[in-house]
């Protein structure tokens, strides 16, 4: 039985709702956007091969797209991520293959860019003369619009949201042809996604001392060994100590036992590979 509400409960009912219905007007009347917005006209990434001892420049260009001026903040970081979908932005030279020690940057910390202007920020890499460098080293510029203060007329009633877009602009620096390349196939995982088909997941840790980029694919066998599907995947940057998730869109298969072979090329001399059994 349905209970009823005595008229305490529904003024109280109906105060909750009016508060309620307060805060989503001031979130929908305040919610503004960082002072100005920017874009990068350029590459997001700097590779530079080097041996050690060489300098290499570079220029990151940065766009002011409104018509106010706008204040940027330029930051370096080191930069990781990994195949549980986790990034992190430690402290430049913190990582053990951080080049940020080597970059040095002719631009203040924060700028403003005239409306509808571009600014040129210049780099340097002084690459060490060490000759025990090996291998692939990085790290990362973070360009951000600095957030204005919200509106004071929003009122101590009112919620101010700042949506602030971050370019993370990454510094590689490749040693030469050196490094091993080497990586570590990982867990699998059969799953379904979003539609309700199934995906099989794949993660791979870069073991080595150079990034690789591998070609995926995953090529399908039935228990009697005929090939039934081949599965492209995306092709992701793997920077040593660093891990990623490969994902395989698995066609719509009949329900029983399959073979899955996974490779990864590297469109080189080396290719890694490894097989998985699936109960569909």
């Amino acid at each position: 039985m349905r209970r009823r509400r005595n008229p305490d409960e529904r003024h109280l009912l109906a105060s909750v709702m009016l508060k309620i219905s307060i805060v989503v007007a001031c979130i929908s009347l305040w919610t503004l956007l960082a002072a100005g917005q920017i874009a990068i006209p350029g590459e997001l990434d700097y590779e530079f091969v080097s041996q050690p001892g060489e300098q290499h420049d570079g220029t990151i260009e940065i766009a002011n797209t409104t018509d106010e001026p706008v204040e940027v903040s330029i930051s370096h970081v080191d930069y990781l991520f990994f195949a549980d979908g986790t990034t992190s932005y430690p402290e430049p030279g913190s990582v053990e293959r951080s080049n940020a020690s080597w970059i040095s940057v002719y631009a203040p910390d924060q700028l403003i860019i005239p409306a509808r202007d571009t600014v040129a920020v210049n780099f340097r890499i002084n690459t060490p003369n060490d000759s025990s460098l090996r291998g692939t080293y990085w790290s990362m510029f973070l360009v951000a619009p600095v957030p204005s203060p919200v509106d004071a007329a929003a009122g101590s009633e009112g919620l101010g949201v700042n949506i602030v877009v971050r370019y993370g602009i990454q510094i590689i620096t490749h040693i030469g042809d050196t490094g091993e390349r080497k990586i570590q196939i990982m867990a699998a995982d059969l799953t379904l996604n979003e539609e309700g088909t199934r995906l099989l997941l794949v993660d791979v840790e870069n073991v080595g001392e150079r990034w690789v980029r591998p070609e995926p694919w995953a090529e399908i066998f039935d228990e009697t060994g005929s090939l039934v599907a081949r599965v492209d995947g995306a092709r992701l940057r793997i920077y040593p100590g660093t891990s990623v998730r490969y994902r395989f869109d698995l066609p719509d298969l009949d329900p029983g036992p399959y073979k899955a072979l996974v490779v990864f090329d590297n469109g080189d001399e080396y290719v890694w590979g490894a097989q998985y059994n699936l109960e569909l």
